[in-house]
């Protein structure tokens, strides 16, 4: 398991924009950073674990559903002092873009919600930092 708060090293998460008619799936999050609030399914990369398998893991353990991983969407890191200057969170996220193959929606323990969410309804959310940066740069939100 990786040390998430004040790691020795970066952590590498992955996440999956997966659209559907129009609509992007997003799910709020359970667990820490980001309690809450909506983003899209991922999660850490687990040691010998290929990426793109921990895509399909991750979206399956938090949806439910089965998804075919695509290109990459867009990496960035998200890296976060705390008031000493140490580093209480470091994470290199490569976000793929996924398309639903199989499986019903439902969330799991990692997700308190899990939903289909049309581009124009984006922001009637509160997205994560990094996923609203996201959308904009993918050109989901204005």
């Amino acid at each position: 398991m990786h040390k998430r708060l004040y790691p020795e090293v970066p952590i590498v998460g992955i996440g999956a924009v997966i659209v559907k008619d129009n609509k992007v799936l997003l799910i709020k999050r359970a667990g820490e950073p980001g309690r809450g609030l909506w983003s899209i399914p991922g999660g850490l990369v687990e040691l010998g674990e290929k990426i793109k398998d921990a895509v399909r893991r991750e979206v399956k353990e938090e949806t439910g559903l089965e998804v075919k991983v695509n290109e990459i969407a867009d990496v960035t890191e998200i890296i976060t002092r705390d008031e000493e200057g140490k580093v209480k969170y470091h994470f290199v996220i490569v976000d793929f873009f996924a398309e639903p193959l199989k499986g019903e929606l439902k969330p799991s323990s990692d997700a308190l919600e899990a939903k289909w969410v049309e581009f124009e309804d984006l922001r009637k959310y509160h997205l994560t930092e990094t996923v609203e940066k996201l959308f904009k740069k993918l050109g989901f939100l204005k």
